[in-house]
């Protein structure tokens, strides 16, 4: 599974006593991780437009005032490999969460890493987000993220207006540096990291981001990370988030995809 080896490893030791042979087994069910040449868990996806949205102007990951849209990003998956199966083939919906690089408007393989490693390349903020700000994120998805946002057809004021304002959540938790400064309209941390926006339904954005303490339910997220296009963020299906805690999930011995022109 996932491009991983796995055995099953028996030790047998032998004891002597009284002149007796007592053979005692002991079973152990362990993995050998086996590093491979490529990353083992992908998904092969391009980009088919957007899900709800809103229009807003940013400050963050490079840009000054750069007009975006802020929303659901919709893809078309079309291939896997390992724990990329998961994911049905078909529309899959995402958040952006790498304000340092433009999203790719071609088929495109990522590689499935936990959101607390992301967003890679890691250049910008100095280093993957950690778990604290992914945990953040987690109970952002778990209490506020509306599947119909992902629906398709067309969408209201509201749920264009809100999935901004969550857009614009994502950002300022992977962006700013500390909880105590969250507020979308101002950038909270010093330098070139940080994040603010203007012209997005501000008061939902943080709101929302005053709720989160840790002790909200928990979305199963993960990345789906490039080292030349953006990262997405996105939500594990139900069945698949059992079947993935039941065996865990190994992140171990990666390597990851090398940049390369298209």
């Amino acid at each position: 599974m996932g491009g991983l080896q796995y055995e099953n490893v028996g030790f047998v030791e032998e004891y002597r006593m009284s002149n007796k042979w007592i053979v005692s087994a002991l079973l152990l069910s362990v993995f050998s991780v086996v590093a491979l040449g490529s990353p083992i868990d992908t998904v092969t996806m391009d980009r088919v437009g957007y899900g709800a949205k809103d229009t807003m102007q940013i400050w963050g990951g490079g840009h000054n005032g750069l007009n975006v849209y802020g929303g659901v990003f919709m893809f078309n998956k079309t291939a896997d490999t390992g724990d990329g199966s998961y994911f049905d083939n078909g529309l899959l919906g995402g958040f952006c969460m790498d304000l340092s690089q433009y999203a790719a408007n071609d088929s495109q393989t990522y590689e499935m890493i936990s959101p607390e490693q992301g967003p890679r390349p890691t250049d910008f903020l100095g280093g993957p987000m950690g778990s604290v700000k992914a945990n953040y994120l987690s109970e952002l998805w778990a209490r506020y993220y509306d599947p119909t946002w992902a629906a398709g057809g067309s969408y209201s004021a509201q749920q264009n207006q809100d999935a901004g304002a969550f857009a614009a959540s994502v950002w300022e938790i992977i962006y700013e540096d500390s909880s105590a400064n969250w507020d979308v309209t101002t950038d909270g941390t010093s330098g070139e990291l940080g994040f603010k926006a203007t012209g997005l339904n501000h008061q939902t954005a943080n709101d929302w981001l005053a709720s989160l303490n840790g002790t909200g339910p928990m979305a199963n997220l993960f990345a789906l990370s490039h080292d030349c296009k953006q990262d997405f963020l996105v939500v594990v299906p139900e069945p698949a988030t059992v079947a993935l805690l039941s065996v865990g999930f190994l992140m171990l011995n990666r390597k990851r995809f090398a940049c390369s022109p298209k």
